[in-house]
Formats: structure tokens, C-alpha cells, sequence
């Protein structure tokens, strides 16, 4: 089964840390969310706290499959300045194993210079800070190990595209109907 870690700091935004973790986990991946407050308690960008799985302190991110940074301000700034997490990062992306951030997440990847020569998107205003990237405005760009995505209204489709990395394809639709998901794009013929 495919491990996914998904670092969780103050600032999150909610819609974009928890929904890759209900996708994934209906879709029987095993994903942990890991606080880096040193808490387990971790404050949302609006004003939500919510229990993380672990402290960062106590993970053992080894076998992670795939690495995960939710956008929100100032949660993505506060993941960014963890030395931590940047170095989980650059050694996942050294390894060739995946990574996904999405919104102004993405500052992370650019910081670390993960994005150079690489196609990625994020929240219109922080392509500023995707050092050496191809901004595409796209809902979600998937270039190589990278995944990253534009902001709260892309979470649903950038978690489903995750979700496809791990398990079968037909699988993934059948999730998207049971979610109704399927519905909300036919009906309003949104091209997904």
C-alpha cells in the first residue's frame, strides 16, 4: 500500500489540507497527516484547529511514496521556513519520488529550485516565486514527480489526480461518482 505524508502548519488552508486526505483515504491509500507546529494541534487560515496524525519529530518519513504540502497563507510561508520539511522535500525529490503541493504551496518546490525547467501552477500571484518554472494557470500541471495546483477550487481535481498515481484508473471514477463529483463536471460540462 502507498504512503503519503501531508505536513500541516499553521495557516493551512482547510479545504486543501483535508480534502487529498478524505480522497485518498476512501480510496484506501494510507496517508498521515504530520503537524509541524510541534503540536499535534495545527490552526487553519480560518481559525480552525484540527489533530494532525503525528509531529514531524516523530515521523519516519522514509517509505514515503509521495510527500504533500496544502497551500495558505501564512501556512505555506510557515512550511517553507521549516528546515525540516524543506530537507524531507529535497531528499523525496532527490530519490525521484513524488511530491505535490498546491496554491502558494508551490513557493516550497521553487525555493528549493525543484521547479527549474519544469512545467507548475499555483494561486495567480505566487508564479513569482516558482524559481526556473513553466507557469501553465492550469487547474493542475503534472510534470514528472511534481504535481502541483492552483488553489482551493482545483483541490478536488488535484486530489483525484493523486489518487490515480496509486490505484486503478476505473477506480478512481468509480470514487468520483460515488462523491458526485462526476455529476458537478458532466452537468456543467467542465472538461476533466
Amino acid at each position: 500500500m502507498a504512503k503519503v505524508y501531508e505536513f500541516l502548519a499553521n495557516g493551512f488552508e482547510e479545504i486543501e489540507g483535508l480534502a487529498p486526505v478524505d480522497i485518498l483515504r476512501r480510496g484506501g491509500i494510507d496517508i498521515k497527516t504530520v503537524s509541524v507546529t510541534g503540536s499535534e494541534f495545527v490552526e487553519t487560515s480560518h481559525g480552525i484547529t484540527i489533530k494532525a496524525d503525528m509531529l514531524f519529530e516523530d515521523a519516519d518519513l522514509s517509505d514515503a511514496d509521495m510527500l504533500l504540502l496544502p497551500g495558505g497563507m501564512p501556512g505555506s510561508t510557515n512550511l517553507c521556513e521549516h528546515e525540516g520539511v524543506r530537507r524531507a522535500v529535497a531528499e523525496q525529490n532527490a530519490k525521484g519520488k513524488r511530491i505535490g503541493a498546491i496554491c502558494a504551496a508551490p513557493m516550497v518546490l521553487g525555493s528549493l529550485g525543484i521547479l527549474k525547467g519544469k512545467k507548475a501552477t499555483c494561486s495567480p500571484g505566487f508564479e513569482k516565486y516558482l524559481t526556473g518554472a513553466e507557469y501553465t494557470a492550469e487547474l493542475f500541471t503534472v510534470d514528472g514527480n511534481i504535481i502541483t495546483g492552483e488553489g482551493p477550487a482545483a483541490t478536488l481535481p488535484y486530489a483525484y489526480e493523486i489518487l490515480s498515481f496509486f490505484i486503478e484508473s476505473n477506480k478512481v471514477e468509480e470514487l468520483k461518482e460515488k462523491m458526485q463529483f462526476k455529476h458537478l463536471i458532466e452537468e456543467n460540462e467542465i472538461p476533466f
